[in-house]
């Protein structure tokens, strides 16, 4: 003993001391809890100053640290001769029932005797029976540590024993731990009674010893909810915890045996340990990267440390995570089968999504071979999965189908020899698909909360599927209302083609011999079939122009437009600006202007006006078309004019001032109404001016179209 240093044993108690306390925080920031649970944060928190004393006593010599160190391994002692006899006396882990009668006869006898050892310390303590070398004169000294120790293990037995069946689990690793570090006290004090004198060695290594105590008090705590202690473990941390403490005894074992092979291997035995050590360290990893392993690992920690199988807050963090990565990207279907997959450790499923009013047909796999099977919508499978919502176990159907009364199991289904789980995926009320998972790859206790959770996190996954549908659906209608919208323009621009050749057959039948009109009627037929031509290359290009925005001669083409409408009603009233010229599709702004000016023709008798006005003003070039008609109400310009399918004409289909609106808007223009009912109607454009030094294309900007401005005259 006189080699012994006080360094290694400070090191010891004060490395005690610090897990003691840093665990008594947690307790005191989890709360306190009940009874129980109150003599456990006593105990702990009197470790914590039994540990911390005694490495301040080695590291100053000041007696006052020692006499408070018996103080503490005094107190903390009758602690925990507390909780055992709580746990034997009350009768909370035995609902309806009562200690045996032997235990309660026996119960005062204990305190009795655990009060003197706790007296006897204290008195020891406070007289400084101890002095700085430790040694112990006399067994009396060490026989009431003794008993002490001997006492609370067979309470921490009889404790155990009292503990029913059903509830050992919870109380099993404080049991353990409370009988190791007594039988470790049981030892140390055995052996000072006997030779009289204390083992420094073994005492250095109590603290160590005693603070093992602490993950065992941790797990128990976690597992008994009633003692109101909420104590945070982290699964992460926990299983990569033991899967570090079980590399680091391979490596042990390892080290062992290549240090056996050299010293036993003669002239070969360093050539063997380098082949083994290399072999060995291959394996860990393989048996490192190996799934398999890892869910085996999880779940036997999930099942000895933790009261629920998961780790509610990380999984729902980990699907929502793996769901909203593949939002955006197709991989959605893909991940979804992920998600739920990882939940059991499935190596692979296939997605079932139903077609609209349609059977439900596969649409994702995730590392299982392809099928093409489909499940009808008013199928077996598909209407138990619709009335239950139930997460369907195959291999609890084969063992007993009666549990799922009702359920028809699909040929092909049966045949997927790994399947083993179906889960329904139910936005609302409706069944929008289910999941096929594979068989997991460690074994699988299923339980309600196993049930629960897949049947949640597939009420999740189908509302991201659900809304994935939904956006796909709103494209697709877009893309149908882009595609309506155009037919719409051309079979109203057809419409006034068709109209236009019919006036021209109409007055061929009185000036076909007039070689004037016979002039007029080719240049019309040529600008027909040039129209027709630039709608079917529309057509061809869908709702892009087929060329670039051009300076147009807006004064000339007005001019055409009201020689081709002349004889359709009242003479048409031109004052030009010659230099007025805009940026656009000469022939859509031929459509434009021409669709006003049959407008303004069509509500005006032949007694009325109808005048078109074109000028510069700044950097615009400004048009108006008027007539006196019999207008339009305030009502119906500010809410139906520039709506599409609104017309005022019997015959009309509502499209020509939408379509306007639209157009001068992609041109960087306005397009006002100043309209007064039995008064007439003023339609005016405002576009870019382009001025006689600019030539060259114009490339049109898309813009979401400015409402129309709209003027009702008072």
């Amino acid at each position: 003993m006189n080699t012994w240093t006080p360094t290694l044993a400070t090191w010891g108690y004060g490395l005690a001391a610090a897990a003691f306390a840093a665990f008594a925080a947690q307790l005191a920031l989890a709360g306190r809890g009940n009874l129980r649970g109150r003599i456990v944060f006593a105990a702990i928190v009197l470790s914590a100053g039994w540990a911390s004393s005694v490495a301040a006593f080695l590291a100053t010599r000041i007696i006052g640290f020692w006499v408070a160190a018996g103080l503490f391994d005094a107190l903390r002692l009758g602690a925990w001769l507390a909780f055992a006899v709580s746990t034997i006396r009350l009768p909370d882990l035995r609902p309806g029932a009562r200690p045996a009668p032997e235990l309660r006869s026996a119960a005062p006898a204990w305190i009795a005797l655990g009060a003197f050892i706790v007296v006897d310390a204290l008195v020891q303590s406070a007289g400084g029976y101890a002095s700085q070398r430790l040694d112990l004169p006399g067994r009396i000294q060490f026989a009431l540590p003794l008993a002490g120790a001997i006492l609370a293990l067979v309470l921490v037995e009889q404790a155990y024993r009292n503990i029913p069946a059903h509830a050992r689990w919870g109380m099993k690793p404080l049991c353990l731990g409370l009988a190791g570090v007594f039988a470790f006290d049981l030892y140390l004090y055995a052996e000072a009674f006997l030779f009289s004198r204390m083992d420094l060695d073994a005492w250095t290594a109590r603290g160590p010893v005693h603070a093992m105590l602490v993950p065992f008090v941790a797990v128990s705590a976690a597992r008994n909810r009633e003692w109101s202690f909420e104590i945070a473990v982290s699964r992460r941390v926990v299983f990569h915890s033991a899967a570090l403490l079980g590399a680091g005894l391979y490596l042990l074992l390892v080290a062992a045996a290549g240090y056996f092979l050299r010293f036993f291997g003669g002239s070969w035995g360093r050539a063997i340990e380098i082949t083994f050590v290399f072999a060995a360290l291959l394996g860990l990893a393989s048996l490192v990267l190996s799934g398999s392993l890892r869910s085996k690992l999880r779940v036997f920690l999930t099942k000895n440390f933790f009261s629920y199988r998961y780790d509610y807050r990380e999984e729902w963090l980990r699907i929502t995570r793996t769901l909203s990565a593949h939002e955006a990207g197709g991989g959605l279907r893909e991940a979804a089968i992920k998600a739920l997959a990882d939940l059991l450790e499935s190596p692979g499923g296939s997605l079932w999504l139903r077609k609209a009013d349609g059977p439900f047909v596969p649409a994702a796999r995730w590392n299982v071979p392809e099928t093409r099977e489909s499940e009808a919508a008013e199928g077996g499978l598909a209407g138990f999965l619709a009335a239950s919502q139930w997460v369907v176990d195959l291999d609890e159907w084969r063992n007993d189908p009666e549990k799922y009364e009702g359920l028809v199991v699909p040929g092909w289904l049966m045949g997927m020899k790994e399947a083993r789980f179906i889960v329904p995926l139910t936005a609302g009320e409706a069944l929008i698909g289910f999941v096929v998972l594979s068989r997991p790859r460690a074994r699988v206790d299923v339980n309600w909360e196993v049930n629960d959770l897949l049947k949640t996190a597939g009420r999740q996954a189908a509302s991201y599927l659900a809304q994935m549908q939904a956006v796909e659906a709103l494209l697709e209608a877009k893309k149908f209302d882009a595609f309506n919208r155009m037919s719409a323009f051309v079979v109203h621009d057809l419409k006034n083609l068709v109209a236009q050749l019919s006036l021209l057959l109409k007055n061929a039948q009185k000036h076909h011999d007039n070689p004037e009109f016979r002039k007029d009627m080719l240049e019309t037929i040529d600008h027909v079939v040039e129209r027709m031509k630039n709608l079917l290359l529309q057509l061809r290009a869908g709702t892009t122009p087929v060329d670039s925005a051009r300076p147009v001669d807006l004064a000339g083409l007005i001019g055409r437009i009201a020689r081709s409408k002349g004889a359709e009603g009242p003479a048409i009233e031109l004052d030009l600006d010659p230099a007025a010229r805009a940026a656009g599709h000469e022939d859509r702004l031929e459509r434009v202007i021409g669709h006003l000016v049959q407008n303004a023709l069509d509500a005006t008798g032949r007694s009325g006006r109808v005048w078109v006005r074109l000028w510069r003003e700044g950097d615009a070039a400004k048009l108006e078309v008027g007539d006196t008609g019999p207008g339009m109400s305030e009502e119906f310009v500010r809410n139906r004019l520039f709506k599409p399918f609104q017309s005022t004409k019997a015959a009309g289909m509502g499209i020509g001032a939408y379509e306007s609106a639209q157009y001068i808007a992609e041109l960087g223009g306005t397009i006002a109404v100043e309209s007064q009912p039995n008064v007439g109607t003023r339609m005016r454009i405002v576009l870019p001016l382009i001025r006689e030094q600019e030539t060259g294309d114009r490339s049109l900007r898309p813009a979401s179209p400015p409402a129309p401005s709209t003027e009702a005259a008072a």
